[in-house]
């Protein structure tokens, strides 16, 4: 299994995981504006290697997720700001252009220095 994409949580955001509650998560590259930054983890901008397909898996750390839809701007947006929105209902049809969808499954704990990989 070759690794697509691989970070790590730099910051949190005052806010970041109030959105646990809803399933989700918000990673934004570390220029973030402002506005943003209370509610994202941070996150440094890196390149991909290779596409982000269905099928694939997202790593915290040890703890895995199948990938259930992508969003059609999630390569677009990690890539250039290191931005997209982490949604964990298992929805197999992407509603948003930049969110990719996990299944469904509770949100990891995620802290300081988590490793993030797509395989």
């Amino acid at each position: 299994m070759s690794t697509i994409y691989e970070n790590k949580i730099q910051s949190i955001g005052e806010m970041a995981k109030e959105f646990f509650s809803e399933k989700m998560l918000i990673l934004f590259g570390n220029e973030a504006p402002d506005g943003l930054k209370d509610y994202c983890f941070g996150i440094d901008v890196k390149p991909l290697n290779g596409d982000i397909k269905v099928g694939n898996k997202v790593f915290f750390n040890n703890q895995s997720y199948d990938i259930t839809a992508v969003g059609n701007l999630v390569q677009k947006n990690l890539v250039e700001l290191g931005h997209i929105t982490m949604k964990f209902d298992g929805s197999e049809s992407p509603e948003l252009a930049g969110t990719l969808y996990l299944e469904n499954k509770e949100v990891p704990d995620i802290d300081l220095g988590t490793k993030i990989e797509i395989k």
